[in-house]
């Protein structure tokens, strides 16, 4: 990826409905240019897709992150716990003194809840930290 591949791929995040004519203007190449490098980024996967983001308050259902800590000796040895659970989004390794960083979105409170019971019957699992998500403001995620 160059310079070019960046600056298109930034522009997409600000507006990825926007118009080759304009991407091109943007980065200061030709459409076809234009075109054939997002048709590469799409290809090789780099640019896995494109989609629509809703404000949390205009989601259904709730969101959750849950900061968990765990007495395994590596991070994907509990990770079982969590590809089991069809509500995760995501599951992270992180610093400090909890150990994952798992997303979860819910249809319910009452189903967050029965997660993070389940999640807590495990015991390789320490100790759970839920935080439920309010509002949104930014999402840059792909």
């Amino acid at each position: 990826m160059d310079k070019f591949d960046k600056a298109i791929i930034t522009a997409l995040r600000q507006d990825a409905r926007q118009s080759v004519s304009r991407l091109a203007q943007q980065v200061n190449l030709s459409r076809s240019a234009v075109s054939e490098r997002i048709k590469k980024l799409e290809q090789t996967g780099i640019i896995r897709g494109y989609q629509v983001l809703l404000s949390e308050s205009q989601k259904e259902g709730v969101s959750a992150y849950f900061e968990i800590q765990h007495k395994c000796p590596r991070c994907d040895d509990v990770a079982h716990v969590f590809l089991s659970i069809p509500e995760v989004v995501t599951c992270r390794g992180i610093t400090g003194e909890m150990d994952l960083l798992v997303y979860v979105h819910a249809d319910s409170m009452r189903r967050l809840h029965e997660i993070r019971e389940y999640i807590d019957t495990h015991t390789d699992i320490l100790r759970i930290k839920t935080h439920v998500v309010m509002s949104e403001w930014i999402n840059n995620q792909g």
